[in-house]
């Protein structure tokens, strides 16, 4: 019933961009934070970044700071992970998960299926 579809992954040069997608279906994204998250083979999952719903507050990790924005569109029920000046390291399959609140927590109970990046020449 409840479900997170992520697009827009694919493959891109070091240096591009591409902009994923967390369409929602069964409830309504902007009652809840979002958060964007990536597993590299053999590495543990990170948190990429999130968006609140009520103050739309974001955050970033350190590593994609400066290069990669969150926002929503909530009459599209749809949350985007814009990603600019791409490296190697952040090839990864990227999720999208819904926080069990409005704030950005350490706390999601649905997760999307993932979307595949690749930075590569």
């Amino acid at each position: 019933q409840v479900q997170l579809v992520e697009s827009g992954g694919g493959l891109v040069q070091p240096g591009g961009s591409l902009r994923l997608s967390c369409a929602a279906s069964g409830l309504t994204l902007d009652y809840y934070a979002i958060g964007w998250f990536r597993q590299a083979p053999g590495k543990e999952r990170e948190g990429v970044s999130c968006i609140s719903s009520r103050e739309a507050s974001t955050y970033y990790a350190d590593s994609v700071k400066g290069r990669f924005t969150i926002s929503r569109d909530n009459a599209k029920n749809t949350v985007y992970l814009q990603m600019n000046s791409l490296k190697p390291e952040d090839t990864a399959v990227y999720y999208c998960a819904k926080g069990v609140q409005a704030m950005c927590t350490y706390d999601y109970d649905y997760w999307g299926q993932g979307t595949q990046v690749t930075v590569s020449s």
